[in-house]
């Protein structure tokens, strides 16, 4: 059996997630219930990431077969194994005293079980990122696992949540280097164990600390100034480090997470505002996660109004920068006419396919409820003089799909991590009110 290819059979939650998933298994087999083409195809209409995985995988499909027919195994090309679709078959009787209902989730699991009594002399694994189907496939015996290719590891997942890395006993004279040359310390001056590009430090002594980033281009950690952006001033050393990523016009993506309160979104929309006059347009963006299955369209009005309940926490924070300018201010009257001629514009995620942003300093809240593959896609609508930053915490996800190793900002922080373009900060004090840290960390 162990050198036998795998039979690996696919959830419709897995296709929906990654439409490319056919290419991730090697020489492997792969099956398609054909209740998984039939839940697909309740998801090819609409402009969600799902309803466009769903026409992508279907093209793909498509391309794959050409003239060929489905009711046997057929190559899916050089390298790679072979694929089959899997007609329906009946409940045993093992099936029909656990499960009473008739469901999409029931018939995976016949099939699973069907492919597995049929070949015994090879591994069939049922790939699905529903826990519960994993757990109910696990107690029928059949072989479950999440889809792997996307998820980081738990080591990955330990670097992004330390983030800022302390130095204690540094000597004072070594902080003291740090200020006096344009350069600031060079790696002979102090020794650093997998340093990283902008990777933020803090100095400490008897004495007192200091605040650096490391620039991988001259191999040097440089002083990080204290930072105030359009009348917020930083709380904590972390939140500095954020404002130095935000405010650097040569890093052009930014991961910030920790927990709620800890001013990630309000930071990224500070340094926005700051830096207003460098960009044609501020947007703000996140996930739509409609409450009790109810989607926008139930919401009454056009798109703005139908958006505003989404977007609440976005105008919140807005609210506190105004409410720290002087109502007469100029930076107060600025940010009216930003909102009035939409250079400061809240706009829904579903409308960024298919542009080009360029000179744009775009914000993406709760990014944690985006796929790996939706935080590409925008990504890679980034055009010259942009500017992306993602917030969210980890721990926090509502998608029923993704986890802290699957989620779409887990997996950007940890494939960009040392690229000189990105910087990532955790924040991890809540400054918010004593009560919110207090339910983000204990709760």
């Amino acid at each position: 059996m162990p050198n036998n290819p795998k039979i690996f059979v696919l959830d419709t939650n897995v296709l929906l997630h990654d439409h490319k998933a056919l290419g991730n298994f090697q020489d492997n087999d792969v099956v398609i219930p054909i209740i998984v083409l039939e839940e697909l195809d309740k998801f090819k209409k609409g402009n969600d990431q799902i309803n466009y995985n769903a026409r992508e995988f279907a093209r793909s499909l498509d391309k794959i077969l050409g003239d060929q027919m489905l009711n046997g195994w057929i190559s899916m090309g050089p390298g790679r194994g072979r694929l089959k679709v899997e007609l329906g078959h009946p409940f045993p009787d093992m099936m029909q005293d656990s499960f009473y209902e008739d469901t999409p989730d029931h018939r995976i699991l016949v099939t699973a079980q069907y492919m597995k009594e049929n070949n015994p002399e090879r591994r069939v694994i049922l790939v699905t990122k529903d826990v519960n189907l994993r757990i109910k496939s696990k107690a029928l015996g059949i072989e479950a696992q999440d889809y792997l290719t996307d998820k980081v590891r738990d080591e990955s997942i330990v670097s992004l949540s330390r983030g800022v890395i302390k130095l204690n006993r540094v000597a004072p004279q070594t902080i003291a280097k740090l200020y006096q040359t344009r350069e600031g310390l060079s790696s002979r001056d102090i020794h650093l164990k997998g340093a990283h590009s902008n990777q933020y430090y803090i100095l400490k002594n008897k004495d007192g600390m200091a605040m650096a980033r490391y620039k991988a281009s001259t191999r040097c950690l440089i002083p990080v100034p204290d930072y105030r952006a359009y009348g917020i001033t930083p709380r904590n050393s972390e939140q500095n480090f954020a404002l130095d990523a935000l405010l650097d016009p040569e890093i052009s993506l930014v991961s910030l997470t920790g927990i709620a309160g800890t001013g990630k979104t309000l930071l990224a929309l500070a340094a926005a505002l700051e830096q207003e006059g460098d960009y044609d347009q501020i947007m703000l963006s996140r996930p739509v996660i409609p409450l009790q299955n109810q989607e926008m369209g139930f919401l009454p009005g056009d798109i703005k109004e139908k958006m505003a309940p989404y977007m609440l926490p976005l105008l919140d924070n807005l609210s506190v920068i105004k409410g720290s300018l002087k109502p007469n201010s100029r930076e107060f009257v600025r940010i009216e006419e930003m909102v009035k001629n939409e250079k400061l514009l809240i706009s829904p995620l579903a409308y960024i396919r298919g542009r080009s942003l360029s000179k744009v300093f775009f914000i993406v809240d709760e990014s944690q409820n985006l796929t790996p593959h939706e935080v590409k896609t925008i990504i890679t609508r980034a055009g010259e003089g942009s500017k992306l930053i993602f917030t969210g915490d980890i721990h926090q996800i509502d998608q029923p799909y993704l986890d802290m190793h699957s989620n779409g900002l887990t997996y950007l922080t940890d494939k960009m991590l040392g690229q000189d373009v990105f910087a990532h900060v955790n924040l991890i004090k809540g400054e918010r009110s004593r009560l919110a840290e207090l339910a983000g960390n204990i709760l």
